[in-house]
């Protein structure tokens, strides 16, 4: 099975930007929809935006406009970039895919701290 690993995170000051990044170790189209979401301990996990087949991209309202998905299908690579980011934004963010044959697939989630 096709695994995901997360990268980028780390501290950032806000206003700040940061791109993350989720990695598959195989053929990235073997999920159908590949997601960003995000988690604050205490809290339920939020989805950030959904991208299907690197062809449609979809976003949660509250991250609109600040938090950009992208594909680079020859790294077979999602990435999350976030720009003006605010203290609230920091959480662990996750990669989630939903595979073509049956399933779901999360990465192990990177840390993303927003403070001054």
């Amino acid at each position: 099975q096709v695994q995901l690993a997360e990268s980028g995170g780390g501290l950032v000051q806000p206003g700040g930007s940061l791109r993350l990044s989720c990695a598959a170790s195989g053929n990235i189209f073997s999920f159908y929809v590949m997601g960003w979401y995000r988690q604050v301990p205490g809290k339920q996990r939020e989805l950030v935006g959904t991208t299907n087949n690197a062809a449609y991209i979809n976003y949660a309202d509250s991250f609109k406009g600040r938090f950009t998905i992208s594909t680079d299908s020859a790294k077979n690579t999602v990435y999350l970039q976030m720009n003006s980011l605010k203290p609230e934004d920091t959480a662990v963010y996750y990669c989630n895919g939903r595979s073509v044959l049956g399933g779901e697939v999360w990465g192990q989630g990177t840390l993303v701290t927003v403070s001054s």
